[in-house]
């Protein structure tokens, strides 16, 4: 099943394996998509679905350093490279847009960018920056409603320019503590206006953004990701999470949307998302439902018997292992991610991975 054709609304896929996004930095400094990129994605376009790594849909979103925009048509020009190595293998690829919102440093932004999110609680932690090497997080400026406005704007901006740029979809990133989730998580989104104190309010931000976005591109283009019971970047769990998620995702199902994408950690340390749960909001939501979270061959196979999800996504497998579906088919053995490399410039520990044919 796992290998098998997939077929819904306007998804024609080789096989039901996603690649899951994987922010790797190899981006200019200038933060555009380059022939480097384009290489590690064509390498892995026998995956079903790709989604690419955060991209930025505005400048105050670069958090971090040497990760991909798509605000310009510069930027858009230059991720048709990416977009036409995945399609001459017949493979599908979603952008993923990643604002950071509070996750960033100054010194990772371009000039006239600014720190922003729902207050201005510092993000717990340090980032990485090529100038001055690990860092706090930079306090943000809380946004006020003309920010909130704009940043709606800058997604739909964003959205036409990846159809422009040759991309079948956008994934809006709302978990792993970026701007979305900043607003849907009440441990950081302390806000008492019409963005914060209920779940309605909180849930407003992802929502707004998801409406915009489906009315600019179509719905069968717009995806969403997820992370309930996520600890990331000063999130975690809250009283209200199922109920608000659920909530969420019956609106973000009203919407259209083509999926939900969630995200389990469980694997990497994080709490598990309950099972019953996530069959709450697979029922929930009328559209397709990606499994993302520690998956190997056999688990996966189980999860699509099981109806749980529609597709399977993999993470680390496929950084390591440009031909993870033919090894995966093969029961061969993987090839191990180079953590030391995982964020680093260069083909190293990105373009060099070995194939089975190799």
């Amino acid at each position: 099943m796992l290998f098998d054709k997939f077929s819904a609304r306007s998804l024609q896929l080789t096989n039901r394996m996603v690649m899951a996004p994987l922010t790797r930095s190899r981006a200019t400094p200038e933060h555009m998509p380059n022939a480097l990129m384009a290489t590690y994605y064509g390498q892995r376009a026998t995956a079903g679905l790709i989604i690419t790594e955060g991209t930025s849909p505005s400048p105050h979103g670069l958090g971090y350093p040497r990760i991909p925009g798509l605000y310009d048509e510069a930027q858009a020009a230059a991720w048709k490279a990416t977009t036409s190595a995945v399609h001459a293998q017949g493979g599908k690829i979603f952008v993923q847009f990643m604002h950071c919102g509070r996750v960033a440093h100054v010194a990772n932004l371009p000039a006239g960018a600014e720190v922003l999110g729902p207050g201005t609680a510092v993000c717990p932690g340090e980032m990485y920056t090529d100038a001055l090497g690990m860092q706090p997080h930079s306090p943000p400026r809380a946004m006020s409603n003309d920010d909130l406005l704009h940043v709606i704007d800058e997604h739909v901006a964003a959205a036409k320019l990846a159809m422009d740029a040759g991309f079948d979809g956008v994934e809006l990133h709302g978990a792993n503590g970026y701007l979305i989730e900043q607003f849907l998580n009440p441990l950081v989104n302390l806000r008492t206006d019409g963005y914060g104190g209920s779940i309605e309010r909180r849930n407003r931000l992802a929502l707004e953004i998801a409406r915009a976005t489906v009315a600019a591109i179509g719905r069968d283009r717009v995806g969403i990701r997820l992370s309930p019971y996520g600890v990331f970047n000063g999130t975690g769990e809250f009283p209200e999470v199922q109920a608000q998620y659920l909530t969420l995702v019956h609106s973000l199902s009203a919407l259209g949307l083509l999926y939900v994408h969630l995200v389990d950690h469980s694997s990497m340390g994080a709490p598990p998302v309950p099972a019953d749960f996530k069959l709450k909001l697979r029922e929930a939501f009328d559209g397709l439902f990606i499994l993302s979270g520690g998956f190997d061959r056999a688990g996966a196979e189980q999860a699509l018997t099981d109806k749980r999800g529609d597709l399977i996504a993999f993470g680390r497998p496929f950084l390591a292992n440009p031909d993870l579906v033919a090894r995966m088919h093969q029961d061969a053995p993987l090839n191990t991610p180079d953590a030391a490399t995982f964020y680093v410039p260069g083909a190293k520990g990105y373009t060099d991975y070995p194939t089975l044919a190799a």
